[in-house]
């Protein structure tokens, strides 16, 4: 089952309150809990980042950029079934990047599993408008919320095909990283990429 609370500030609910909740079973490829990560596991999104926050605080805000900023909600469920059914438990774990960002996802990883994660700075894809709106309000694109973007953490021997499957859907997902060792190396890094074989 699944459940999702929000707060309401008084007199702002409208007396209309809508409550859903899932039943499923587990798929019988699927394993992916977090205890499943491992050291040089590949880290890999799907799209962009920040597009979704920055899309409802511009319109907040009221602010106006040369293009609109859209928001990157995509339904997920297909193209993670697919994956889930290709690779099975090669696929350690899976994790939507919605409140906190993708930096809460990756902070998440490696406090739980007492691992760091190394992250390719230049990989990880902003459009141009999102950036500049992140400027503009003094954000890091880093901690703003995402609707579509799910945050894979694989086996490094799959990466080039899972990224094959994603690229097909969006051509910006990329392997943004991977898991190492190091406990204090939660930071972006500038390991060059030929050191990982990328």
């Amino acid at each position: 089952m699944s459940g999702d609370t929000k707060v309401v500030e008084r007199g702002k609910g409208d007396q209309i309150y809508i409550n859903t909740s899932g039943i499923g079973i587990v798929h019988e490829k699927a394993n992916i809990k977090i205890q499943n990560i491992q050291e040089n596991d590949v880290i890999i999104i799907n799209v962009p980042i920040a597009s979704h926050g920055m899309a409802i605080m511009s319109e907040r805000e009221g602010l106006e950029f040369e293009s609109d900023i859209l928001s990157d909600t995509i339904n997920l469920n297909h193209i993670v079934l697919d994956l889930i059914e290709k690779f099975g438990d090669k696929i350690h774990f899976v994790r939507d990047a919605t409140r906190g960002g993708l930096t809460s996802v990756l902070h998440e990883i490696a406090t739980e599993i007492n691992l760091g994660v190394s992250l390719f700075e230049d990989k990880i894809k902003v459009e141009n408008q999102v950036k500049s709106a992140c400027e503009v309000l003094g954000l890091d694109p880093l901690y703003v919320a995402n609707e579509g973007i799910f945050v894979y953490v694989a086996a490094p021997e799959i990466k080039d095909e899972v990224l094959t499957i994603l690229q097909k859907v969006n051509s910006n997902a990329s392997a943004i990283g991977f898991v190492t060792d190091n406990i204090h190396q939660k930071s972006l890094s500038k390991v060059p990429l030929e050191e990982k074989g990328w």
